[in-house]
């Protein structure tokens, strides 16, 4: 973990913040476009254009996922989590729209 934050030292706080909080939407979005447009199109019409769609956005997705893992790392120490928020945030990017919760709730200076 120690080279993470030596990847992570060369950017201000704010930098790391604007891209845990664009990561945060992006993942969601990439989620939505995920299942609801590409699952519902490939159930109903499966062809060469859908498979595409479903590739290109399964690599963006996971992508994102990866990205919103790592950048969990120094927002925890950014935003000062104990480890069960730190867990929380970490599991949120398992489940749909949940990134978007942490983005608003969890990811503050001003919680308590």
């Amino acid at each position: 973990m120690n080279f993470i934050e030596k990847i992570f030292s060369k950017y201000s706080q704010e930098k790391i913040i604007r891209w845990f909080k664009q990561i945060c939407l992006a993942e969601a979005i990439s989620c939505l476009l995920l299942y609801g447009v590409a699952m519902i199109w490939i159930r109903y019409d499966e062809n060469l254009y859908s498979i595409i769609f479903i590739s290109v956005i399964g690599s963006l997705h996971g992508l994102f996922f990866t990205l919103y893992l790592l950048l969990c790392l120094p927002a925890r120490k950014i935003y000062n989590w104990d480890d069960e928020d730190f867990v929380f945030a970490l599991l949120s990017a398992f489940f749909p729209f949940a990134t978007i919760w942490v983005d608003k709730k969890l990811a503050r200076f001003d919680r308590e």
